[in-house]
């Protein structure tokens, strides 16, 4: 049902038990999952990295957070694949899910309630423009 599993991340709390939840969605589906994060890449400064990420695979912040989350992932014995995007978070986790043929989208929804929630929020964003189905975990005591 959820062989193509897409969550969208950064660095809170309230983003890791959403990609705890994914995680397991997937693996109890037998499927893939991709993790995303977005950035701005005006953002990133080679020369503030530490000096052992400078001259790695690793190149900014987004590739940094992505590589942990993928740790904490494969403790759980999935191999995720993951995507730094660039631009608004709502629209790079979209974009992903559409190229990827996602099945299902998992968001935490840290930004739901008060003033973002009506100015807009990414679990909001991402709710009303996914092709696919989405799942908004109540993430709200993990922050």
């Amino acid at each position: 049902m959820f062989e193509t599993v897409i969550v969208g991340a950064d660095d809170s709390s309230t983003a890791r038990q959403a990609v705890m939840v994914a995680a397991e969605i997937a693996q109890l589906h037998g499927g893939t999952l991709h993790i995303v994060t977005a950035y701005d890449p005006k953002s990133i400064q080679i020369q503030e990295l530490p000096e052992e990420f400078r001259y790695s695979k690793l190149t900014s912040p987004a590739d940094m957070l992505l590589e942990g989350l993928s740790r904490i992932v494969e403790q759980r014995g999935l191999k995720p694949e993951v995507h730094a995007a660039t631009g608004n978070p709502a629209d790079a986790i979209v974009r992903v899910a559409e190229r990827e043929k996602a099945d299902l989208v998992v968001v935490g929804n840290k930004g739901m309630k008060g003033v973002r929630r009506v100015l807009g929020s990414v679990p909001n964003s991402v709710a009303h423009g996914a092709p696919c189905s989405v799942l908004i975990v109540d993430t709200m005591a993990a922050d």
